[in-house]
């Protein structure tokens, strides 16, 4: 039995990034002797076990055969004589295909050096094409690798072209779809991950929506400057929270088709994505230098910003992420009105006599009024 660190914790090392997971194959084995030296079987289509003590994962080297549609149609070959060049050669990426062994000696047999060296995300072989989850997995490297200057091999982009008219694409499953996604949201270049799948033409099969919102695809290593994409970049640089990039991202698209219900029904997003998303398409949207006081405090009455002041926090940045320019003006007259909803004494109204829905009506016109003269001082 021998024991590699492979992919992406070699990858990373060796470009000086974090490494956060690492991954291992195990040549040589038998799911038995795993089992029997402490290894805990995880459920999937090909052997993996958990360390007993770290809970890095160690999958048993492994061929892979192309029998059937989308990513479960193959057939997987985990004998203990598989050899750890065939392991590596199923692999997607050069640069994920790199090992170490135990003395700390990389094995390249991809050439995956020389890709990093020159910044490059390129395909092993052809069967790269075989699984439609790569086009997603390339798309995100481009996002997470962006930053250190990587582009697609121009002969990789012409495989995914290919497989972006393929009947296999259909075949993704919409939960692997967005969970590559999510993680493409937290990288640090994540329109990458959207322009990498419109330029090839996914994008649009993928996310119908979101791919109208950014036009004709456009040539390979020419980047989109849509709007969605000028919002993301901002997003970016806004804050961390996957909400609201995701809202950058998603936003022109739905307000342009309306369709929040039936994407909802395609993607199975979580509901704090979508809520957020369906907030500043009803209440961002009218926020602008002239939206009146009754508007701003049924906003404030809507979002709750002292009750919840992370969401209203999320609201904000992902209004100035989509209206840079408006928000100057806008934004000021809408935590002014949060400051109003504060500072009227509803005690004070109730020692009048007011009570009920009597209450509530002189609640709301105290709150209009005070608001309204404090917007005329700003």
């Amino acid at each position: 039995m021998k024991i590699y660190l492979v992919g992406g914790a070699v990858r990373d090392r060796l470009l000086g990034l974090p490494v956060y997971d690492r991954d291992w194959v195990v040549v040589g084995a038998t799911a038995q002797q795993m089992a029997a030296a402490g290894y805990q079987s995880m459920p999937g289509d090909f052997p993996v076990f958990l360390h007993p003590e770290s809970g890095d994962e160690y999958a048993l080297a492994r061929t892979e055969v192309k029998t059937g549609p989308g990513y479960h149609g193959f057939e997987v070959d985990a004998g203990p004589d598989i050899t750890l060049e065939q392991d590596l050669l199923r692999r997607d990426l050069t640069i994920n295909a790199l090992a170490e062994d135990a003395d700390g000696n990389i094995i390249d047999l991809c050439h995956g050096r020389d890709d990093l060296d020159e910044g490059l995300l390129r395909h092993i072989t052809p069967a790269f094409t075989e699984d439609p989850v790569r086009l997603l997995r390339i798309a995100r490297f481009a996002a997470k690798l962006g930053q250190c200057g990587f582009r697609i091999a121009h002969g990789t982009h012409d495989l995914m072209k290919k497989m972006a008219v393929s009947d296999d694409l259909l075949n993704l499953k919409s939960e692997r779809l967005w969970r590559e996604m999510k993680k493409a949201l937290a990288q640090p270049q994540p329109w990458r991950f959207f322009e990498v799948l419109h330029q090839c033409g996914a994008l649009q099969r993928l996310l119908p929506v979101l791919g109208a919102s950014m036009g004709d695809a456009t040539a390979h290593g020419h980047p989109s400057s849509k709007a969605a994409m000028a919002a993301l970049h901002r997003a970016v640089d806004l804050t961390e929270d996957l909400r609201v990039r995701f809202v950058a991202v998603m936003f022109a698209g739905l307000a342009r088709t309306g369709e929040m219900a039936e994407f909802s029904r395609q993607l199975p997003v979580e509901r704090e994505f979508t809520d957020l998303l369906e907030w500043v398409l009803t209440h961002g949207i009218e926020l602008d230098a002239e939206t009146p006081a009754e508007n701003l405090l049924h906003i404030v009455a809507r979002l709750k910003p002292v009750q919840q002041p992370e969401r209203f926090r999320a609201f904000e940045q992902s209004c100035h992420a989509l209206w840079p320019e408006k928000m100057k003006a806008a934004w000021p007259r809408l935590e002014l009105a949060g400051q109003v909803v504060s500072s009227v004494d509803v005690q004070a109204l109730r020692r009048t006599g007011f009570e009920g829905a009597a209450l509530g009506d002189a609640l709301q016109h105290a709150r209009v009024e005070r608001l309204r003269q404090r917007l005329m001082d700003l």
